[in-house]
This record gives C-alpha cells, structure tokens and sequence, in this order.
C-alpha cells in the first residue's frame, strides 16, 4: 500500500501543475497548428513530467557491503585486539579517500554493571577505535565517538554469546 501511495505522488503533482498551466492565458497570437501524418505516440500512465527525488539507501553509504563495521571487545576491555585491525583499516581508508564521509562510532556493552559505568566504557571503545582511525589517518572532523553503554544491545540474551555480541563499536556512516 505505501509503495502504491508513493509512486503516484509524482504523477499526482504532474496532473496538477498541468492543471494550473492550462487554466493560465496567453497574450500570444495563436499560429496555425502543425499538420502531422501520426497521432503522437500516448505517455505511459506511471511517467511523469516532474522528476523523481529519492535519498541514497543507506547500504550505499561507507565502504563495499563486505567491510565489516564493528569490531567486538574482551569483557571488562576497550584495547582493540590484532584481528580487528583489517576492520579499522579499511574503515579508515574509505574516510581518507572520501574527506566529505563521516560516521559515527557507536560504543556498546554487554549489560553487565551499572549504567553510568557502561556509558564510561563504551565511550572509552569509541574513543579507542577513533584513535586508531586516526592514526591511520583519517580526520577527527569526520568522526563522531558516543557511547550507548548497555542500551543499544545486538542479542537480549544473556549467554556469554550473547554478551560478547553487544560489547562492542559500530562504525555508523551519515548522510
């Protein structure tokens, strides 16, 4: 239904500026109309004369769909460990290449401790994932390190594979 909904706004706009233009007149002298052997050819109905304007989907945003865009952190930990170094560079290289890029990098935890004490370490996550980016060069502009602590959680469980999918930063492209 709302696909429906949305692909005849255009047409609908269409309809009603060419009624505003017909009902305006004209100080022109008419001419004589143009003879032409064949009717022209009919518009499809779902064309229209006003253009379309559609937003990027967000998968365009950030490197290719296979860098992966979170790395994960040891219990109680916010030192990135070697494996996630190829995340953090390809992350980093798509910023140098693309100055205009920013993200955002989401600091998260498993829902063990307080939650002041949470928000504490996931912003010490981001912030170390930041500093590492920048280290390989990108721009501090282009990045944005916050902390959602234990409030953004991946898995609602609470089996250690579920509390090592929640402590971690997701590296979040923006419009």
């Amino acid at each position: 239904m709302k696909r429906h909904l949305l692909s005849t706004v255009p047409a609908v706009l269409a309809l009603a500026v060419l009624g505003t233009l017909g009902g305006c007149a004209s100080s022109s002298k008419p001419t004589a109309p143009v003879q032409s052997a064949a009717p022209a050819p009919a518009k499809p109905a779902a064309q229209s004369s006003v253009a379309a304007v559609q937003a990027p989907a967000e998968e365009n945003l950030g490197p290719a769909p296979n860098v992966p865009r979170s790395v994960f952190f040891a219990f109680d930990k916010y030192n990135i460990e070697s494996k996630y170094r190829p995340v953090i560079e390809d992350n980093a290289q798509y910023l140098i290449a693309h100055p205009a890029a920013h993200v955002q990098l989401q600091g998260n935890t498993d829902a063990r401790g307080s939650r002041e004490y949470n928000l504490a370490l996931g912003q010490k996550r981001a912030d170390s994932v930041m500093n590492a980016m920048e280290l390989l060069g990108a721009k501090p502009a282009q990045m944005e390190a916050i902390s959602f602590g234990k409030e953004k959680p991946k898995a609602m469980g609470t089996t250690a594979a579920d509390y090592a999918e929640n402590r971690r930063v997701d590296i979040v492209y923006q419009r």
